[in-house]
């Protein structure tokens, strides 16, 4: 019980030395989803050309990190009419370039593996364009394929149309910022928990001999090699995607793992096995089983090329550390931070509420059942109880909900409108 109460403290002060961070990373972008225009998206995507794949990245950088989101936009892109191979690079845009991320790993485990992400997802983006149109051909039976319907391509919404930068002094619009912040928080705390309690655990309960056995150390090149090609697998078994993988990376990291190899773990947060699975639904077990072929082979590379430019440039780190945290209170920076963002969390809260007791735009709305924010006028699927509309973001959501109303329903939270209507939930 003693390594267990030390694992779960190890787990909370990785969660309390990134708090500030999560709350700056997210709460930008919720601001970037909110305000950066994304006009005609799939129009402009409907090929990997050079052009169209530098769109794809923008797009992704200016969206929701979640990599449930971003798999089911990057369907969503497809069935729209947007290359495959574009909407690939769209999702690995969405998970390796976006702001929270970058600022989450400098606070836990240093510059370095900041740069090296951003840097190694650029040269993911690339091997894909490079090498997607051989090996990820589709039809149209894929494009069409109506298993999509009923999945986690609900998520799409997260990164749905925005406001244009003309509207930065609408206070509404910065309640629906507040609220995609919150939203994007909500839909990823299950991947955030399990990823600092896993990490903690790791950390406190894993020796180093065990990482030994499973990444060789000091056999030169093949140690890369062996370290860029299974930092993957651990990421597949993990079972924990998003920014959830960072603590685990930090954990890995301590256990001695090299630098190309972490980089490869985190990179390869799209091949987590859920993930996988909404692959299969959403395209087909043959498309999914060589899209886990592509994307492990570019993610094993690019931690590869990328450990060998930083070594290059000898900015690879040395120094493992042997604690992740301070594992106690301290009056420092981090504590100030801390406080400072705490306030501006409940801000954003306040805000939040604000707009969800009308006084903002009525552009915007929370599923209440997966937390999703959704654009109110393209919404898949509504219903009216307790003489409020409520919207969803799939068939699916709203079933779930009207199965047991007093489950999901929150006052403040679900309605946008009142509407007259039966109280069953099929409004």
């Amino acid at each position: 019980m003693i390594e267990v109460a030390r694992s779960l403290k190890e787990g909370f002060f990785m969660f309390y030395e990134t708090f500030w961070a999560l709350v700056l990373g997210f709460g930008l972008s919720g601001v970037v989803q909110v305000f950066a225009a994304r006009e005609e998206i799939s129009r402009r995507l409907g090929n990997h050309g050079p052009r169209a794949i530098v769109r794809a990245c923008l797009y992704g950088m200016a969206s929701s990190s979640c990599s449930y989101a971003a798999s089911a936009m990057a369907k969503s892109l497809y069935r729209k009419g947007a290359d495959f191979v574009t909407s690939m690079a769209f999702m690995f845009a969405s998970t390796n370039l976006v702001i929270e991320l970058g600022i989450v790993l400098v606070v836990l485990i240093g510059w370095q593996f900041m740069a090296a992400e951003f840097l190694g997802g650029a040269i993911m983006i690339v091997l894909l364009a490079l090498t997607g149109g051989w090996f990820l051909r589709t039809n149209a039976a894929a494009r069409q394929s109506p298993e999509s319907e009923n999945t986690e391509a609900r998520h799409a919404q997260c990164a749905g149309p925005t406001h244009s930068m003309s509207n930065l002094r609408s206070l509404s619009h910065w309640s629906d910022a507040a609220r995609c912040t919150l939203a994007d928080l909500k839909m990823l705390r299950r991947e955030m928990l399990i990823g600092y309690t896993v990490a903690g655990f790791l950390a406190v309960l894993v020796p180093t001999q065990v990482w030994n056995d499973v990444f060789l150390k000091g056999h030169g090149i093949a140690t890369t090699l062996e370290n860029v090609a299974v930092g993957p697998f651990i990421a597949l078994i993990s079972c924990v995607c998003s920014i959830g993988n960072v603590p685990l990376a930090a954990a890995l990291w301590k256990g001695g793992i090299s630098f190309g190899g972490v980089l490869s773990f985190l990179f390869a947060d799209l091949i987590a096995l859920p993930l996988l699975l909404v692959y299969r639904k959403l395209f087909g077990t043959k498309l999914m089983l060589r899209m886990l072929g592509v994307f492990w082979a570019t993610m094993s590379v690019a931690g590869l090329v990328t450990q060998g430019i930083f070594r290059a440039a000898r900015v690879v780190p040395t120094a493992h550390r042997s604690l992740i945290v301070t594992e106690r209170f301290t009056l420092g920076p981090t504590s100030i931070l801390d406080a400072i963002f705490l306030i501006l969390f409940a801000f954003l809260l306040v805000l939040a509420r604000r707009r969800r007791h009308g006084d903002g735009s009525s552009d915007f709305a929370i599923d209440p059942v997966c937390a999703m924010h959704i654009e109110t006028e393209n919404a898949p699927a509504s219903c009216v109880y307790a003489q409020q509309t409520i919207f969803f973001c799939s068939e699916r959501c709203r079933d779930r909900f009207v199965s047991d109303p007093p489950r999901y329903f929150v006052k403040d939270d679900a309605p946008i409108r009142h509407a007259s209507g039966s109280p069953d939930g099929r409004g």
